[in-house]
């Protein structure tokens, strides 16, 4: 499965003002792994920068003076995006300024959450910890996602946190330590994946409890992974579950 993160910058809050965008970022994963292969462009908007999107994001009219328009990148922004399925923090907001530059430029036809599945990140989040601060800043915090190096908002930084913050949340890609050294592993395992075991059609489950020693090294396991995955170890949460294997 193809997963698009993207992520926008733009001249200010309201895009029924005529406010622009002035950058774009997109990350690609692939199987929840990311594959290196990025799209990324500063804008010129031809209009003013507000103020108070200026201090969030530090881009200046100066700074875009040579760069294109949105008109001509949109071809190469739709190449890119492609079929695939795209996550936003806030979906709403970057959608509303993605439709209205490809509407501007004459590109007529579906918007863009008609044309792809979307993921939008802020809802999940709601979902998952309501009442709770749910902005990117609040999210690595809460996922032990390292965003130091965000000083200011930038789309492409942006998108590859949120990657981060995505495949955290959805039980994407974990740090694993078993032996003290750290090493990556793909950890896609989630909740999601147990409603597909069934009892294979005309065998029996068969339940294998572990002797002391096992018992022993399964919860040194656990402990492991529960500190790499920031507590969220799926086991922990399936507490009292017996351990089945089938043949």
């Amino acid at each position: 499965m193809r997963l698009i993160v993207l992520d926008t910058e733009t001249t200010g809050l309201e895009v029924s003002e005529g406010h622009r965008i002035i950058e774009i970022g997109c990350i690609e994963l692939i199987n929840r792994q990311l594959t290196g292969r990025s799209f990324h462009r500063y804008l010129n908007p031809d209009r003013a920068i507000d103020a108070g999107a200026a201090e969030v994001h530090g881009i200046t009219l100066e700074q875009l003076a040579d760069a294109p328009r949105f008109s001509e990148i949109a071809e190469e922004l739709q190449a890119f995006l492609g079929e695939a399925q795209l996550i936003i923090h806030n979906a709403a907001f970057d959608l509303g300024f993605l439709n209205a530059e490809l509407a501007r430029c004459g590109v007529a036809g579906e918007t863009l959450q008609q044309r792809h599945v979307v993921i939008d990140t802020l809802h999940l989040a709601r979902q998952r910890h309501p009442g709770q601060r749910n902005n990117l800043d609040a999210l690595c915090k809460r996922y032990h996602i390292d965003n130091s190096q965000r000083q200011l908002h930038g789309a492409l930084l942006d998108a590859q946190i949120l990657a981060d913050v995505y495949l955290a949340m959805t039980g994407g890609q974990v740090t694993l330590s078993l032996e003290g050294e750290a090493e990556s592993a793909n950890a896609s395992f989630g909740t999601e994946a147990l409603s597909h075991l069934k009892r294979p059609e005309g065998g029996q489950w068969i339940v294998v409890r572990l002797d002391a020693e096992e018992q022993s090294l399964h919860e040194r396991m656990l402990a492991d992974l529960d500190k790499a995955s920031g507590g969220r170890c799926l086991w922990r949460a399936l507490d009292g579950a017996e351990i089945v294997y089938t043949k």
